[in-house]
């Protein structure tokens, strides 16, 4: 019997938008152990984004964070880490690409493998 599926915040930025899309595909066609929350950007960062997004982070039992050059530049990606860390809530990063390896401070980064995803979840 599986347990109760784990809820999993993915901050990303709007470059990396591809990513999520196979986080999606790749949730959908396993036995994922986790429901995928989307709360990508199709509006400017208003008060009643951040309090949508905060909302649903709050629901949230972990956050799922993809990496990549395009982190360091994305001002509602970079909210949604500071929203989780005001939130108390599990960070993970994931490198979207094998040949960018950047950093966000604060967040422990790994390599995407199923394995390391599936992990995570299952530490929440």
């Amino acid at each position: 019997m599986m347990a109760d599926k784990k809820v999993i915040f993915v901050a990303f930025s709007m470059d990396d938008v591809k990513s999520r899309d196979f986080l999606k595909a790749q949730s959908l066609n396993t036995k994922s152990p986790f429901e995928y929350v989307d709360m990508s950007v199709k509006e400017p960062y208003d008060t009643g984004w951040k309090e949508r997004v905060r909302t649903r982070i709050k629901r949230s039992d972990g956050v799922l964070v993809f990496v990549s050059k395009n982190s360091t530049t994305s001002t509602g990606q970079h909210w949604e880490i500071q929203c989780a860390k005001e939130e108390r809530k599990p960070i993970r990063g994931i490198w979207c690409y094998k040949d960018d390896r950047t950093n966000i401070e604060g967040v422990n980064t790994k390599v995407w493998t199923w394995d390391n995803i599936a992990a995570f979840v299952d530490s929440l």
